[in-house]
């Protein structure tokens, strides 16, 4: 065989599409540049904030409260993951809903969105880069979050080697470790609900209606989960999993409730990722 031979049979190498990475850095600029996004992460970031000036004042430990609250008086590192606890209910689901609410039915509602089909781009590139969008947010909502609890706590509270809640310590290099894992679980959790709003999104030209869809969805979630008469849909549930967290802050590290977790976040996302794809690539886009 000769040269030449080789060279034809050698696989060819597909160059990065320029087009995709630009829409792409386009938008997340768009998403981390934007007034009320960049409003609701300083929200995030005051919410630990208050959390810990209450704790400090009124010691939880002698009282019940949400889970890991006694924790942060003998370790601030504790007040990270509280706080976490703390924005789930319904801060960081209304954050998600309004940035996936807005993805496509924003474009559509300021007459966008056929500007941006006629790049050319793809529908299915188009929707992917959105959704690359909303996963990126969640990502930051939830570093916010945690972050602003940790260095909050780690200056009203004391530091230093933290006891999991297994009752084995560890350093506070590994710990961190743990509140990394916990970043990214909550991330996908949130990307899930994301990929709802997407859908909604997809369904109007009116945000605000898809930001509302979806805050419902992640609300009525939560009310069925605390129902104890309809357990049996308990763990099909979105948000049932959401505090498999604190999973993650054991020694060793239980991974059955945070595997199911990923696993029914992975089929919701399926699910409404290709009912999103199905209706935007059948869409008539006159907007």
């Amino acid at each position: 065989m000769s040269t030449s031979d080789l060279v034809l049979d050698r696989p060819a190498v597909t160059a990065p599409n320029p087009l995709s990475a630009r829409l792409l850095r386009s938008e997340l600029r768009l998403v981390f540049r934007r007034r009320r996004n960049i409003g609701m992460l300083a929200v995030l970031a005051a919410a630990p904030v208050l959390l810990g000036v209450i704790v400090r004042l009124a010691d939880p430990g002698t009282g019940g409260g949400p889970p890991l609250l006694a924790q942060v008086t003998q370790n601030g590192f504790f007040l990270g993951l509280a706080a976490l606890v703390f924005a789930s209910p319904l801060f960081l689901p209304m954050v998600i809903a309004v940035v996936s609410g807005d993805s496509i039915a924003g474009e559509a509602n300021s007459g966008t969105l056929r500007s941006l089909l006629v790049v050319p781009v793809s529908r299915t590139r188009l929707l992917t880069i959105k959704y690359a969008g909303v996963i990126a947010f969640s990502l930051a909502c939830t570093a916010t979050v945690v972050a602003s609890g940790l260095i909050t706590g780690f200056v009203l509270f004391p530091a230093g080697d933290v006891v999991l809640l297994s009752g084995t310590a560890v350093n506070m290099v590994e710990a961190l470790g743990r509140a990394g894992l916990v970043i990214a679980y909550m991330a996908a959790m949130l990307a899930t609900l994301g990929a709802i709003g997407l859908f909604f999104s997809t369904l109007t030209e009116v945000p605000m209606g898809a930001m509302a869809a979806t805050v419902t969805v992640a609300v009525v979630s939560q009310i069925l989960d605390a129902i104890p008469q309809v357990s049996i849909i308990h763990e099909y549930l979105l948000t049932h999993w959401w505090m498999a967290f604190t999973d993650l802050i054991r020694e060793p590290i239980a991974l059955d409730n945070v595997g199911t977790g990923l696993l029914v976040s992975l089929a919701y996302l399926a699910v409404f990722g290709s009912l999103a794809w199905a209706r935007l690539t059948t869409k008539d886009v006159t907007s």
